[in-house]
């Protein structure tokens, strides 16, 4: 069975398709879209090797024929040298507006290959196929693409909507665990920031979810997918209600740049420390009461992630360092940063004007390993 998820943009609006067996049968799904019987595919080296062969031969099935391009795999290829490299590979095989590009992969290559053709030629169409929980439930849907730059993470982008997505969720399977949970930190925001059941539901079946149970695989996915793609419908550009899906990633940001994005810090493990953090400065403002972090902290080591800075291999800079980092993130806005905080679990908001010397409080407290009760 496949379920579809459509995000309403008007004349771009796409449909999001969920279910088992999708790289295996792209050529069917992708056949309507494309005027000429051939595409082009950017991955990466790792997921070509997993994935590659089944697309390829789903393709020939329906007689669409295919090049493709593996670029590294990590967070360093989300950069200015990969991305020329992307752009010029594809220009080579002469993709024209009317064509499809193919984003195979995780994050780093989906938000890479998005961006490549949001600039190539002014913009060409392109299909997201992500393999990773984290790009299924968050960066394939909503068209953000970008790069990083040395001044911090997805500085460089553009708003780039996807013709088409397909989420394969056998390809879940061949994730290694630290890699499937960090994609379960994504998941895990969704029921934060605005479904209180959602969250429930996890605490209760999340365990199962991970050890590999399909049904509760497929749910999960299903709803973080249509959380997204209302809010998306409803504010594309992030002109507000949109923002409220950056609940922790001010802090997680500022933890990656810390790291220099390396593989010490997975996104979604900071994500879900950066959920963390911000539900302890909810409870410290006295927005939220005081056993939602405890709740949420509790769940986070239930599932076996992190769920605090301490747990990061790394000696952090101070606090001040931190707030440093924070401040090149996309949501300052006139100098002053805008955290999305929660008055509860579901019941996150758009924060401005955020007391700068209590968040530094609150980092200086989890630097030192300060915990509240779990």
């Amino acid at each position: 069975m496949i379920d579809t998820v459509r995000v309403e943009l008007g004349s771009r609006a796409y449909d999001v398709r969920i279910g088992k067996d999708l790289i295996r049968h792209a050529g069917r799904e992708l056949a309507p879209l494309l005027r000429r019987p051939r595409v082009t595919v950017l991955t990466d080296e790792t997921v070509a090797a997993l994935h590659f062969g089944a697309l390829k031969d789903g393709l020939a099935a329906e007689g669409i024929s295919v090049s493709h391009l593996a670029l590294p795999a990590g967070e360093a290829t989300k950069s200015w040298r990969w991305l020329a490299h992307a752009v010029d590979w594809l220009l080579e095989h002469r993709v024209e507006r009317g064509d499809a590009v193919i984003v195979l992969g995780g994050g780093v290559v989906g938000d890479l290959g998005g961006f490549a053709t949001a600039i190539l030629r002014r913009g060409v169409r392109y299909v997201q196929i992500p393999t990773t929980l984290l790009a299924q439930v968050d960066s394939s849907v909503g068209g953000k693409t970008g790069i990083n730059s040395s001044h911090g993470k997805n500085l460089v982008g553009a708003f780039h909507q996807p013709s088409l997505v397909l989420a394969d969720i056998g390809a879940l399977d061949t994730l290694p665990e630290r890699e499937f949970l960090s994609g379960y930190g994504e998941v895990v925001k969704y029921g934060l920031l605005g479904d209180s059941g959602f969250f429930s539901w996890l605490e209760a079946n999340g365990r199962a979810l991970i050890d590999g149970d399909v049904g509760l695989r497929v749910q999960a996915v299903l709803r973080s997918i249509c959380m997204k793609a209302e809010i998306v419908g409803r504010d594309e550009t992030e002109r507000g209600e949109r923002a409220l899906l950056n609940l922790g990633h001010t802090f997680c940001h500022a933890l990656e740049a810390a790291v220099g994005y390396s593989d010490r810090l997975r996104h979604g493990e900071g994500v879900a420390i950066g959920c963390m953090l911000a539900f302890e400065t909810s409870a410290r403002m006295g927005l939220c009461a005081p056993e939602d972090p405890v709740r949420l902290r509790r769940h986070l080591r239930a599932a076996g992630m992190k769920a605090d800075i301490m747990d990061i291999p790394c000696q952090f800079p101070d606090a001040d360092a931190l707030m440093a980092l924070m401040a090149q993130d996309k949501k300052v806005v006139g100098d002053r940063l805008r955290f999305i905080l929660a008055r509860g679990i579901g019941k996150a908001f758009i924060a401005e004007n955020v007391d700068a010397a209590l968040v530094r409080s609150v980092l200086a407290d989890a630097l030192q390993g300060e915990r509240r009760e779990s």
